[in-house]
């Protein structure tokens, strides 16, 4: 049964009870003044509407947030009781204490309503990502790209000379542990989140639709602004990080429907694969489950479109300001694959453009907005290497990553109005502790691997100066292990036949290492220290390494949340202004 109070009663201070009711936003959640947002306050059992007492700062939550209560004598499937707001707004920054009260059940909470100043420091933000990307990530990259002599590397990667710099942390409001979804949901909404979660916070229904919503940049944008908004990665467009740019759900698999947020929205710049779920149900390929056709419908909104390379640069050079581009009916190909081995899926997409080519289209369609405009650029397969321990992938997809950033640093010497930022959502457990050199004698590969003086330096090479290594299967290569991992067979090579499956599922459903590897010389079987649940390597909860320039960049410094960091973007655009 549903229906509305008109307005909750005032309450005083309340007492400790026993039981505690769950108020979201959650405990030091940080809200940009303005910005619309669903509180909702989930009661431990049935409670009748007259005990409920919800305020903030002393006066009724509906009147604060200029929004009416809505009572739910029982939430689907839960004998317990519940109130919410929706669409409710803050426009005074400060400290609002939130005292919820039925029966014995009680809560108490404090929010942070920030605002920004009245000026905007920067015309562009563009915000490069890069999926999963560790420490190790860059130090291996930086090697196989640049090379090293004597201890010193002999180039620096583009990210490097970023001149602010920050650590942040990752985890989720529901475990230490993290995922893509709720991490860049943290950065693009400045509210932390549960696992899986994107622009909600996680609620106890079933429903991932009605858990309460927050405002997203793109949507701060489009209500605050008349800047452009783009999106470029190399997985699905409505895969967990480009999805938080705009969408609500608690399931990020809810892939069908983060489209039609998308298409909401409408960023004007959308390059990436994932065609499947553009697609209506009657075309071949396509995972939706009706006969929407988006890629329609976003033509008919004035949206160029482009399938491959060719397309792509066509559209470059057309009036159409919007462009919709994508170029696999799933991720895209891993670098390595897409541009030297060919392998993986490109014989079905050979076509597909990359990282930087998409992301210098997009820097030309944006910039034309005299109003400025905010890009997300995602390394996307770094993180998908990552997981099957795929290093050489991970590493190259890092390099082509930070091209992607040496793409936005030269944008910005011709527009210093410009801040970069360039972070991971999170970290997988992998280090470098060396070389594997196949010219020590004996067949046993584990006894190739040299470690302190005995590692030396590896031998890639770039002889044509593209900033790739000639070949990553070189005689004595990185030493790239995983902290965490399956059953699996570790065979110390580089798998140059196409991706890595370590793990496949037995009749029992657990994960047993895959014996494709089984007979690689010199393979080496590494019994998991994961659950047999787990098919890959998982991410780690070490913090992330954020690095910025230009306007606003000095307000990342220290030790930060993920959520924190929206927060320096809004003082950039100046989305919540305060005069004096």
């Amino acid at each position: 049964m549903r229906r509305l109070l008109a307005l909750l009663a005032l309450s005083s201070a309340l007492p400790l009870a026993a039981q505690a009711a769950t108020v979201m936003p959650l405990d030091r959640a940080t809200i940009l003044a303005g910005s619309p947002f669903d509180m909702k306050v989930e009661f431990k059992g049935v409670v009748k509407p007259g005990d409920v007492t919800v305020t903030i700062n002393g006066k009724p939550a509906a009147e604060v947030l200029g929004q009416p209560v809505e009572f739910i004598e029982k939430e689907d499937g839960v004998e317990a009781s519940a109130v919410r707001i929706q669409g409710g707004h803050i426009l005074a920054p400060g400290s609002y204490k939130v005292e919820a009260k039925a029966g014995d059940e009680t809560q108490s909470v404090t929010w942070d309503v920030f605002g920004t100043p009245a000026i905007a420091k920067a015309k562009n933000i563009i915000f490069l990502l890069g999926d999963g990307m560790t420490v190790a990530n860059r130090t291996g990259a930086r090697i196989m790209s640049k090379g090293m002599t004597e201890g010193k590397a002999n180039g620096r990667l583009a990210m490097d000379d970023l001149d602010h710099m920050a650590f942040v942390g990752t985890s989720s409001t529901n475990s230490v542990a993290t995922d893509s979804a709720n991490t860049m949901s943290a950065y693009m909404t400045g509210h932390k989140t549960a696992i899986n979660a994107l622009g909600v916070y996680a609620d106890r229904t079933k429903n991932s639709f009605d858990d309460p919503k927050v405002e997203t940049i793109a949507e701060a944008l489009r209500r605050t602004t008349k800047k452009s908004v783009g999106i470029v990665v190399t997985s699905e467009l409505e895969d967990a990080t480009p999805a938080a740019v705009v969408a609500h759900t608690r399931k990020r698999a809810d892939k069908p429907e983060i489209v039609d947020m998308i298409f909401k929205v409408k960023p004007d710049v959308l390059l990436g694969g994932g065609s499947a779920y553009f697609l209506p149900q009657s075309t071949p390929g396509s995972k939706r489950k009706d006969d929407k056709n988006y890629i329609q419908m976003f033509q008919d909104a004035g949206y160029a479109l482009a399938t491959d390379k060719g397309e792509l640069e066509a559209a470059k050079g057309s009036n159409q300001d919007k462009l919709l581009g994508l170029f696999h009916t799933g991720n895209m190909d891993f670098m390595l694959d897409r541009g030297f081995l060919k392998k993986g899926t490109v014989s079905k997409f050979p076509n597909q453009p990359g990282l930087v080519e998409m992301t210098q289209v997009a820097l030309d369609k944006l910039s034309k907005n005299p109003d400025g405009f905010f890009l997300m650029v995602e390394g996307s397969c770094i993180d998908k290497a990552s997981h099957p321990m795929d290093f050489e992938r991970s590493m190259i997809d890092t390099i082509e990553f930070d091209k992607a950033v040496g793409v936005a640093r030269e944008f910005q010497k011709t527009h210093p109005d410009t801040l970069i930022v360039t972070t991971a959502d999170h970290t997988h457990g992998i280090s470098i502790i060396g070389t594997i050199d196949d010219d020590k004698p004996g067949t046993e590969m584990r006894e190739k691997v040299g470690v302190y003086a005995d590692a030396g330096f590896p031998n890639y090479e770039d002889k044509d100066g593209d900033g790739y290594p000639d070949k990553v299967d070189v005689s004595r290569r990185l030493a790239i292990f995983a902290a965490d991992f399956p059953d699996y067979y570790e065979t110390f090579r580089p798998k140059m036949d196409g991706p890595f499956e370590p793990a496949v599922q037995n009749e029992k459903k657990d994960y047993v290492a895959n014996e494709a590897y089984k007979n690689v010389p010199g393979a080496v079987f590494r019994e998991g220290n994961l659950p047999r649940s787990a098919d890959t390597a998982v991410h780690a909860v070490d913090d992330v390494v954020l690095q910025a320039a230009g306007p606003g960049a000095d307000e990342f410094k220290g030790y930060m949340e993920e959520s924190d960091i929206y927060r320096v973007l809004a003082d950039a655009f100046a989305l919540a202004p305060q005069k004096n």
